[in-house]
């Protein structure tokens, strides 16, 4: 099986590396901002509510949810819902994270078409992603490389889901940078320091598409397709 395979560790350490690394980075940096209130005082919730509000949006639900950094935007039932640690806490890091997902929200309100994207392709990318497993897993038991290169083919929408999540992630960023400045929710110069959260967490998207990249290149390496037949 692959997981005894050399090779496969040559592929999957430096993704796996890096995804720990990116895990440590966001949570260290929320944690040292997360120390430092806001001039304001506005809770994340608050925070959210305000910049939609300036953008004209006021169909979106914000709520609590549990889990530490579980914060996201349901564009389903158009919900925005944050963490403790974000949803009532004061700080730069609570502000940034909160406007981050409210960033999702304005995506969704201005028909962001990647954001469109990613929404439809996540049912199709889970039962995928889920199906490539065991074609693959199949494919190295049998030593058939045409069930392996099916895994692979389909492995590659987890892979396509990773790449496009990246631009709608830094898009949602972008808009949190502009928007919780020209909200009045923080100053330039806190919104500089809540911009390192969201600089952080970016790359952990970045992470997981590189770590998809390198996992989908071992399947088809496995599936000898850069073999070439003499």
């Amino acid at each position: 099986m692959w997981w005894y395979d050399p090779l496969y560790l040559l592929f999957a350490l430096p993704g796996l590396v890096l995804a720990m690394l990116a895990s440590f980075y966001v949570k260290s940096t929320f944690a040292t901002y997360s120390r430092v209130p806001s001039d304001h005082g506005y809770t994340g919730a608050e925070a959210a509510r305000r910049m939609l509000a300036a953008e004209g949006v006021s169909e979106v639900r914000i709520e609590a949810t549990r889990g530490m950094l579980s914060d996201h935007y349901d564009p389903l039932s158009r919900t925005l819902r944050l963490s403790p640690e974000v949803y009532g806490q004061t700080s730069l890091a609570a502000i940034g994270v909160a406007c981050h997902e409210a960033g999702h929200a304005l995506q969704h309100a201005r028909g962001y078409a990647l954001l469109g994207l990613r929404t439809a392709m996540v049912p199709v990318t889970s039962f995928g992603s889920n199906l490539s497993y065991i074609l693959i897993i199949v494919g190295f038991i049998f030593h058939s490389k045409s069930l392996i290169l099916a895994g692979a083919l389909l492995f590659s929408l987890a892979v396509l889901f990773a790449l496009v999540t990246l631009p709608v992630e830094w898009d949602a960023s972008a808009r949190a940078r502009r928007g919780m400045v020209q909200a009045g929710i923080v100053s330039t110069r806190e919104g500089m320091a809540a911009a390192k959260v969201l600089q952080a967490a970016f790359l952990t998207y970045v992470a997981a598409a590189v770590n998809a990249l390198l996992i989908l290149a071992y399947y088809l390496l496995r599936a000898g397709v850069f073999r070439r037949d003499d």
